[in-house]
């Protein structure tokens, strides 16, 4: 009875039934002309493809039609229609030798659907997994199965970097996964959470940054009082002798340069100062200074004297060996620079000539008696190189002119700040002349002032009628003052220049681009000029004007104050700073540049605003309006970096126009604080 009613029961509408599975050898197997995907799989598709069924097999069996030639007849061949991507990974496969061109591949014939629209179908009618689904799943992956990022790697064809991402994605905080999976959390916002798989961190800047926070900002709040990889201290250490002596590195797997933080910084600064501590004792034994120390910045050094090496005084013999091997240097230099093709042998020639050079010594080094009363203090640079600052004299080691008068005269005097009192050479003052009268009475103070009176007239006059002496005589005054503070100002000229440290002030700006050219050319002139400052005049009166003038402007440059200071205002001095600038062309934009810490986290939030949109857009200054001030000071930095922007009080105001008489117009005006509205 229920065999006969199941046999007149009525057919339901099905839908039409896949052929048995079959294995066919994967050389029959062809690509099919009614494959709805014209776009040919990514290569990584294919390469992730066929790691997977290298380690699995084809987990999906292709769907396949039988190939038939023009009059109907079976070829033998079998069109894919569904699963090219794995007939073409199986034939990778086959190229690397793994499987052979005749491998069995299990396969599903479909003789009733369209080719096409099937095919169409298994394209559109699916969708990839969320990516937190995937990040957990890889994660799984290892927990449970012990495999590591190299074997998850080979088994799904992806790199192990591409791995060890998804496994620390997968490690976020589960409260951080479930509002990433809700929408609310970018990928970019995650990877920035996921800096540290510490999920308690994670959850504390969650709640402190909020879920609209930008990556930036995140990013800044999971490292704080952390060492950035690339700062500094960082470079100057290594960061492989950091992590030898147990210093612990947080790892960015989400930037290509695989960057990261180095989490102890009271190790890395004792590090540091061990490293240069090595080095100023290795300097001074090398090259035997007195004292060598190390520092930490510039204001160390600029408490210090300094004296400049000098020329090397060399041997006859040696002094023409050097110019014949300089000139023969030279000599092929210019020769390769004009072929196209380095003469044979002019290589290793020129490092033999560079080598033999190099064996004589540097041509200015300081001399034994200066070393024995001198030292070194070794900083480390913006740059993360150390810096040597070489002929450093402390005040006790500070030798004076055994003439001069110890005792420091008065302003009104005009001697310089902490400077002493001018006295000429012995043969010149009243004393000499008291001894040349021996046998005399002496002269009374009072005509001696009468008569050195009249003589300092006459002493005007001829130096006003002798511009070429009232050069030297100005240059002079001013290097005395520059390259020997210790002996005073030697000078009849009643020339005082104040030479104020500006580190205390900017710390770092010694060491601005600005600050090292001015360095570079003190140093050139206290290596071109004599050790003991009665020899200054004699080395001076040679000197070509064109010389003089370069010298005399050395000094005057180190001598500027132009400085806005709230507790020293001098409108008017700060108003001829304006002047100067415009009249040298002053391109800060060269020496300065707008960052977070040094500018826009000490303006207001207008003012930054204000700055991006010179600098870039006013679309840009719009996108950064609603960040919170610490945000929006570092989005500035990157966003006005390279493009020359400078605050108003940096720029320098063009040079006036003249007027129908010739005279140009007038300096910028200079507020009562000091601030010049040039370039508002």
């Amino acid at each position: 009875m229920t065999s006969q009613s199941t046999q007149t029961a009525p057919t339901p509408v099905t839908a039409p039934e896949l052929a048995a599975t079959i294995i066919v050898p994967l050389n029959r197997l062809k690509a099919s002309p009614r494959n709805a995907r014209k776009v040919k799989h990514s290569a990584a598709m294919i390469e992730a493809l066929a790691a997977s069924i290298k380690a699995k097999g084809v987990l999906q069996p292709p769907v396949v039609e039988v190939e038939r030639d023009g009059a109907g007849a079976p070829t033998g061949g079998w069109l894919v229609t569904i699963g090219e991507g794995r007939r073409q990974a199986l034939r990778l496969l086959v190229k690397r030798k793994a499987i052979k061109r005749t491998h069995p591949v299990r396969v599903i014939v479909d003789a009733d659907n369209d080719a096409h629209e099937i095919s169409l179908d298994e394209n559109i009618t699916r969708e990839s997994m969320h990516p937190a689904d995937q990040f957990e799943a890889f994660k799984r992956l290892a927990d449970e199965k012990g495999y590591g990022p190299e074997e998850i790697a080979a088994r799904f064809g992806v790199t192990a970097s591409v791995v060890r991402q998804r496994l620390r994605l997968g490690a976020a905080a589960p409260e951080l996964m479930q509002t990433y999976r809700d929408g609310t959390l970018t990928l970019d916002q995650l990877t920035a959470f996921c800096l540290s798989e510490d999920q308690t961190r994670q959850r504390q800047v969650f709640d402190q940054c909020g879920p609209y926070a930008p990556p930036y900002a995140i990013r800044r709040a999971m490292t704080e009082a952390k060492v950035r990889a690339d700062d500094r201290r960082a470079r100057f250490v290594g960061v492989e002798a950091y992590a030898e002596a147990g210093g612990s590195i947080l790892r960015d797997l989400f930037t290509e340069d695989g960057g990261g933080w180095l989490e102890d910084p009271g190790l890395l600064d004792r590090l540091v100062g061990d490293k240069l501590a090595g080095l100023a004792e290795a300097v001074r034994l090398s090259e035997g200074w007195k004292w060598a120390e190390a520092g930490s910045d510039y204001p160390e050094a600029s408490r210090f004297g300094r004296v400049y090496p000098v020329e090397v005084v060399r041997a006859e013999a040696d002094a023409e060996r050097i110019a014949a091997l300089s000139e023969e240097y030279d000599r092929l230099v210019s020769g390769t620079d004009a072929a196209e093709a380095l003469p044979p042998g002019a290589d290793a020639r020129l490092a033999e000539i560079d080598k033999a050079l190099q064996a004589f010594g540097p041509g200015l080094d300081y001399p034994a008696e200066v070393k024995a009363r001198a030292g070194v203090i070794v900083l480390l640079g913006h740059d993360g190189q150390a810096r040597y600052e070489r002929g450093l004299v402390r005040p006790e080691d500070a030798v004076g002119d055994p003439t001069s008068d110890p005792e420091v005269p008065d302003e009104e005097d005009g001697a310089g700040e902490g400077a002493s009192a001018f006295h000429g050479d012995t043969d010149e003052t009243p004393g000499a002349a008291d001894a040349a009268d021996e046998g005399r009475a002496p002269l009374s103070d009072r005509l001696v002032l009468d008569l050195t009176t009249h003589r300092t007239m006459g002493l005007r006059d001829a130096v006003q009628a002798a511009p070429d002496m009232a050069l030297i005589v100005v240059v002079h005054a001013l290097a005395l003052q520059v390259f020997y503070p210790a002996w005073g100002v030697w000078t009849p000229l009643q020339l005082r220049l104040s030479v104020a440290g500006l580190e205390r002030l900017a710390p770092g700006v010694s060491d601005s681009p600005a600050g090292r050219r001015v360095a570079d050319r003190l140093e050139r002139w206290g290596a071109r000029l004599p050790r003991e400052a009665r020899d200054l005049w004699a080395a001076l009166t040679p000197l070509p004007p064109s010389d003089l003038l370069d010298l005399m402007a050395c000094c005057a440059g180190v001598g500027l104050y132009a400085v806005c200071d709230p507790h020293d205002r001098k409108p008017e001095a700060l108003a001829q700073a304006e002047r100067l600038a415009t009249a040298v062309g002053l391109d800060m934009a060269g020496t300065w540049t707008a960052t977070a810490s040094g500018y826009f986290s000490r303006v207001s939030k207008a003012r930054v605003l204000e700055a991006v949109a010179e600098a870039t857009t006013p679309e840009e200054a719009g996108r950064i309006a609603g960040f919170k001030k610490g945000d929006m000071a570092e989005a500035a930095e990157r966003l006005v970096e390279g493009r020359g922007w400078l605050p108003p009080l940096l720029r320098t105001a063009p040079p006036p126009e003249e007027d129908e008489g010739g005279e140009g117009g007038a300096a910028a005006p200079v507020t009562e604080d000091g601030y010049s509205f040039a370039a508002e």
